[in-house]
């Protein structure tokens, strides 16, 4: 791809959120659009020895890349009450508390080092019926997100974004959960529209939006695409335009359970 390209194409394995740096590296102070395909991708669901599925038998590893703590590693590290938190807020799985205490049940007997070894643990305390979603995958997701800091991820890479677009610049996101949609369109909501002024301080001036939104509602895969693609059905595509205004300050990250805290004790 990249000699047929004569030019036009780079290829660079980084972090999202190191857009802004990445675009300057290559000599670009400023861009004309931006795509994000957030989340796990369908080659490394797949394939077994990443960790990334209970339905395939392989070690618990989850890392996009190949450095850092493994779900593991994360499993084996994180206190009974970070576990809980983790799974709870990544994963949004109500019975997160007996999940936690599940897991450290288990692995004062043995280490859990694979992914069907997690997923039977989980399987015990969490309930399905017929027709609903495996009972692991909730878990599943929220060490995911967590080992790979994939919702920091996201709230940096919408600032660095942010700051690359030149006016008229298009940014586009694609999202998976629900997680990552309302981190998307909070993001848009709050760029997309005047702040900072106030009806009793009516000198201080207002900052002006930095994007102009181009989808007031999420677009979602039409019947053909998910019949093609079954795993487009969750897919949300958001979209605005850059304006010329000034680069909004980045936000603060939500104050959640961090990778580098749980995993020194912390």
């Amino acid at each position: 791809l990249v000699e047929g390209s004569e030019g036009r194409l780079i290829l660079v394995e980084d972090r999202f959120s190191h857009l802004d740096e990445i675009c300057a590296g290559h000599g670009f102070s400023a861009v004309d659009g931006v795509v994000m395909d957030v989340g796990v991708s369908s080659m490394q669901l797949d394939d077994a020895g990443r960790g990334f599925s209970f339905r395939l038998g392989g070690p618990l590893d989850m890392r996009m890349g190949h450095d850092g703590p493994t779900a593991a590693d994360v499993i084996a590290k994180a206190s009974e009450a970070d576990l809980a938190n983790i799974i709870y807020i990544f994963g949004e799985e109500r019975r997160s508390r007996a999940v936690a205490r599940a897991i450290v049940a288990a692995r004062a007997q043995a280490p859990i080092a694979t992914t069907r070894a997690l997923a039977d643990i989980v399987a015990k305390v969490v309930r399905s019926k017929p027709g609903d979603i495996h009972p692991a995958t909730r878990t599943f997701q929220a060490l995911r997100i967590f080992a790979n800091q994939e919702l920091d991820e996201l709230h940096l890479a919408l600032s660095a974004a942010e700051r690359v677009l030149k006016p008229g610049g298009r940014l586009v996101v694609v999202s998976f959960h629900s997680l990552e949609d309302r981190i998307v369109k909070n993001f848009f909501g709050h760029r997309g529209k005047s702040a900072g002024g106030s009806r009793h301080l009516p000198e201080v001036a207002q900052a002006a939006p930095s994007f102009h939104i181009l989808t007031r509602r999420p677009l979602a895969p039409s019947e053909q695409e998910i019949a093609a693609n079954p795993r487009a059905r969750s897919a949300k595509l958001r979209a605005a335009e850059r304006t010329p205004a000034p680069a909004y300050p980045a936000d603060a990250l939500p104050a959640w359970p961090r990778l580098s805290d749980v995993m020194r004790g912390g």
